[in-house]
């Protein structure tokens, strides 16, 4: 019997270190978009973001291989998982430490994801509060930015 959208994500979610898991799960063409589409300044951080286009599970693996390299995972809580059809969706909170200046970052995260009717995962997109996970390796300066001309620019 073919498990059902909702599983398939809840399975992926529980063994996203295990390449074998991974590799049964998700389809050969799959798509993974992790954190935006394309921001070269944001890959130079995260090696992973951006779109992995009909790359199939292998994005997803070295994703979370990286992610598991890089941050100690303090917490990762889904706090809803539901599906309509082949669309299931995931929010929840995650806390990761970077490895490299202890830094902590708790982020609200949500993955969509399609799964076709044999069970296997064809797209993944998955979202954080990146500005929030970027700093944990930020050592020192400040950046200068400018939203509103009238308010002025301001630092973090």
């Amino acid at each position: 019997m073919t498990p059902t959208p909702t599983e398939v994500v809840q399975k992926l979610l529980a063994n996203t270190t295990n390449a074998d898991v991974l590799n049964d799960l998700v389809a050969p063409d799959a798509t993974y978009v992790s954190l935006n589409y394309s921001n070269p300044s944001l890959t130079k951080i995260l090696p992973y973001a951006g779109s992995h286009e009909k790359t199939g599970p292998q994005a997803i693996i070295d994703t979370f291989s990286t992610v598991n390299t890089i941050w100690a995972n303090e917490a990762f809580d889904v706090h809803a998982l539901f599906g309509s059809g082949e669309n299931v969706a995931v929010f929840g909170s995650f806390t990761y430490r970077s490895r490299t200046l202890e830094k902590a970052c708790t982020s609200p995260f949500s993955i969509w994801c399609k799964v076709n009717g044999e069970g296997k995962v064809t797209y993944m997109q998955f979202m954080e509060d990146t500005l929030g996970s970027t700093d944990t390796f930020k050592k020192e300066g400040r950046g200068k930015y400018i939203v509103f001309p009238e308010k002025g620019e301001f630092e973090l």
